[in-house]
């Protein structure tokens, strides 16, 4: 699986130069129709073609970085993957409980967390050592909370709640609460 700060990393800078296309165009035609003297109008054509070439480029950025998306294909086919390991967390009182003290887990493993909440909405986050979040979801009572990750690196990460759930909610926070091991690469 693709790491996702590369991916993230790829994203911005297709998405920096679309914006930017778009903010060309907007300019272009702001100035065209403010200029002062003997404005000529702008051909439908010229504008309309800019503008469908930003709405192909647009769709076409999206349908090409969709595979490009770490978790999508678990997620798309989740019914038929099984999980190599579970792990079944609480959170109540603004509080993670894990069922270890640390969660080992080997390189390439398919891993389902299936977190609940006893009381609040909160978060559950995965997020390395520099900070950087490697995934998260929302966790909901009374609903079904549980995500299937692949991990392809090593390294060591701490849980961390991502959604407000009042002001305690701001140290929820688990550090170095999953480790994994066993992968060929050298932790980045």
């Amino acid at each position: 699986m693709v790491e996702s700060s590369t991916v993230l990393y790829g994203q911005t800078i297709i998405y920096t130069c679309y914006a930017l296309a778009i903010i060309a165009l907007m300019g272009w035609f702001g100035w065209r129709v403010s200029r002062p003297g003997t404005a000529t109008p702008t051909k439908p054509a010229i504008f309309y073609g800019f503008v469908g070439l930003l709405v192909v480029a647009g769709v076409s950025l999206h349908i090409i970085t969709y595979n490009t998306i770490p978790w999508a294909p678990l997620d798309l086919n989740r019914r038929d993957i099984p999980a190599d390991r579970a792990f079944a967390i609480t959170v109540a009182r603004h509080e993670f409980r894990l069922p270890a003290p640390k969660l080992s887990i080997r390189c390439h493993e398919k891993v389902l967390f299936d977190v609940t909440s006893a009381d609040l909405t909160y978060g559950f986050g995965l997020f390395r050592p520099d900070q950087s979040m490697l995934f998260q979801m929302q966790v909901v009572p009374g609903h079904r909370n549980d995500i299937l990750w692949q991990f392809d690196h090593p390294g060591v990460y701490s849980i961390r709640s991502t959604e407000y759930s009042g002001p305690a909610g701001a140290f929820m926070l688990v550090k170095d609460a999953v480790e994994v091991t066993g992968c060929d690469r050298p932790t980045s």
